[in-house]
């Protein structure tokens, strides 16, 4: 792969357990005007009285199936098995897309950058310093079993993820002073000054759980039992590891509101789990699902030539991504001694051959990932000028006087696999580092030998890893592949066991407190984390927070620009590659918009089925 005078006391006794002041007297003595959407900068494409998004087909037809192997995750979720239907704590590995079945207070527009709309809250006023947020219910909003959604199952919902829910969240919450119950349709959350301008987006977008359900269960355990849920979809048949059905609720309550018309057409949305991407593959050609994001460009090029392509019963399409590609790479682990010199980190980028792999594995199908921010304009490029400059001289003399130049680009190679040069270079660089070659194997400091193992759970990446190998090799690292399980991956993944391992990961194009998770000091000791490099460094922290506080859009694009230049100069993974499209392979059972929403694919929620379509498929 390449590729919620007795209710009250209630909620704040919950905040107390949850070590969350209590809203300060008099915040809410002004009463803020409504809002029917939120954004980072309060920009909002969708007036009030909107219908529905531009993106939807708003007659289009319920119905049919979706099946398909997963292409996205969050928090414990994982591609190719799941033991677990709880997808918001660190422990087991959860379903793909159990949040179908969970509602939150506002939901996203994919055709903006960042706007959120009305959900199980009809409105949200915000406090003129920015530091409350209260949100205003609908009454019609309802959990599966008829129940409906309060105030209070929200203050439940938001404290128990704060408390007990997957540490990212808990990261990302931090800033979450009060969650409180105002009445049983009236919700305020308040945060610390200084928070990350996207922390409220992130909690408006958070499920809503059952605190009635919850009162005799335990919150934070893997479980098999179906939780109870209030969105779109209910969960139907599964069988652990194999196979996961989500049923749509036919008199979902929140299905003609604007943010949803057109939206979440399929009856039923089936994820199969496949241990390997090659035998999905061929469970594809035998419509065993009908949906596949396609990663691998050997089989995008090579293998669909089968007989139903050949006959129009396959579609294939590129569409293009208009969102920051982000970073993908093999991540070093830098709170390992021997990954500390920046010189050795190098070493191990000038001697992965990209332009061979490319041309050789993946049909050159891709380009080369430089920047954590690839794809955007958050890119750093050319020498740093004007504000960005201005910032990063706060900081010299704390950082290396490349950052004042061209940012860093990984060398292209002669493209022979073995690219002599480079390898001269990166001997020179392990040489200066202190890593010398004694018996015929590179050494450190201390004297013993510098290996590395690279953790894998899936083998398509395996032709990747070979020529890199032996290139290590030939400069004298031992290096070797361990290929292990999804379960004992992950384990090994949320403890910093492992030298070096594959990760993709992607902003949107408003980043914010997220970043806290991948790049923070805080952030490299947190278990589960997403800073699998282990980057601590102050400069970088303080960067982060020139993001978090910008007023403005073009200032956002300013410090993320210098951030970029920092990570890129710490050499913290060995850069893979990316591409600006998604190839989508799919049975022509489907219809879709016109277009597709800017800033996502779409297919779940906006697609479906074609009834003329599946009629005649079905006969085929």
């Amino acid at each position: 792969m390449d590729g919620r005078a007795e209710a009250t006391l209630a909620a704040v006794g919950l905040a107390a357990v949850a070590g969350l002041a209590p809203r300060r007297a008099g915040a809410a003595a002004v009463e803020a005007p409504e809002s029917h959407g939120l954004s980072a900068f309060g920009d909002l494409k969708y007036p009030a009285d909107f219908r529905h998004f531009d993106y939807v087909n708003p007659a289009a037809p319920k119905g049919g199936l979706l099946s398909l192997i997963g292409s996205t995750r969050q928090f414990n979720q994982n591609f190719l098995t799941f033991n677990s239907l709880n997808s918001y704590i660190l422990r087991g590995d959860a379903a793909l897309g159990m949040e179908l079945t969970f509602t939150s207070l506002m939901t996203r527009a994919a055709d903006e950058p960042d706007a959120l709309y009305g959900l199980a809250a009809r409105a949200v006023r915000v406090a003129p310093d920015g530091l409350a947020y209260t949100f205003l219910l609908r009454p019609e909003a309802r959990f599966h079993d008829g129940t409906p959604i309060t105030a209070h199952d929200v203050v439940f919902s938001l404290t128990t993820l704060k408390t007990k829910g997957h540490p990212v969240i808990g990261q990302l919450m931090r800033d979450v002073l009060a969650i409180e119950a105002d009445d049983d349709a009236t919700v305020t959350v308040t945060f610390a000054k200084g928070r990350a301008r996207d922390v409220p987006l992130f909690v408006a977008g958070l499920p809503i759980f059952s605190r009635t359900y919850y009162a005799n269960r335990p919150f934070d355990e893997t479980t098999l039992d179906v939780p109870l849920g209030s969105g779109p979809y209910r969960v139907g048949r599964f069988e652990a590891g194999r196979y996961i059905a989500y049923e749509r609720v036919r008199d979902w309550w929140g299905a003609a509101l604007p943010a949803m018309v057109g939206q979440y057409n399929f009856d039923t949305i089936r994820y199969e789990f496949y241990r390997d991407r090659d035998v999905a593959f061929e469970g594809f050609t035998g419509r065993s699902y009908l949906f596949r994001e396609e990663f691998t460009s050997r089989i995008w090029a090579t293998r669909y030539d089968f007989p139903a392509v050949r006959d129009g019963r396959v579609k294939r399409d590129v569409v293009p991504d208009e969102t920051p590609s982000g970073a993908q790479g093999w991540f070093l682990n830098t709170r390992r001694d021997k990954f500390k010199d920046r010189r050795l980190r190098e070493a191990l980028i000038v001697a992965f051959d990209f332009e061979w792999a490319n041309a050789s594995l993946m049909y050159g199908s891709y380009q080369r990932t430089h920047s954590v921010f690839q794809n955007s304009d958050m890119m750093a490029e050319g020498k740093p000028e004007g504000a960005e400059l201005a910032l990063l001289e706060r900081f010299r003399g704390r950082l290396a006087d490349e950052v004042f130049g061209a940012p860093f680009v990984p060398p292209v190679s002669d493209g022979s696999g073995q690219d002599r040069a480079l390898l001269r270079r990166a001997v020179q660089l392990l040489n200066e580092a202190g890593y010398p070659v004694k018996n015929g194997k590179r050494v450190m400091p201390n004297g013993e030998p510098l290996t590395i193992e690279f953790l894998l759970d899936e083998p398509a990446f395996q032709p990747h890893h070979m020529l890199y190998i032996k290139n290590l090799g030939l400069i004298g690292i031992e290096a070797t592949l361990r290929m292990v399980d999804p379960v004992q991956y992950r384990a090994r993944i949320d403890a910093f066991d492992f030298d070096a391992v594959i990760q993709r990961f992607a902003f949107s194009t408003t980043p914010g407190d997220s970043l806290r998770s991948y790049f923070s000091s805080q952030a490299a000791a947190l278990k589960g984390t997403q800073n699998l490099a282990g980057i601590a460094d102050p400069v970088v922290d303080a960067l982060i927070e020139e993001i978090i506080a910008a007023n403005s859009r073009a200032d956002l694009v300013v410090a993320a620009r210098a951030l970029d230049r920092v990570i890129r100069a710490g050499r913290y993974w060995v850069p893979h590659w990316y591409k600006p499209s998604h190839w989508l392979a799919y049975w022509d059972v489907f219809a879709r918009p016109a277009s597709k929403p800017r800033y996502a694919r779409g297919v779940l929620e906006t697609w479906w089925t074609d009834p003329a379509k599946a009629k005649t498929e079905g006969k085929g």
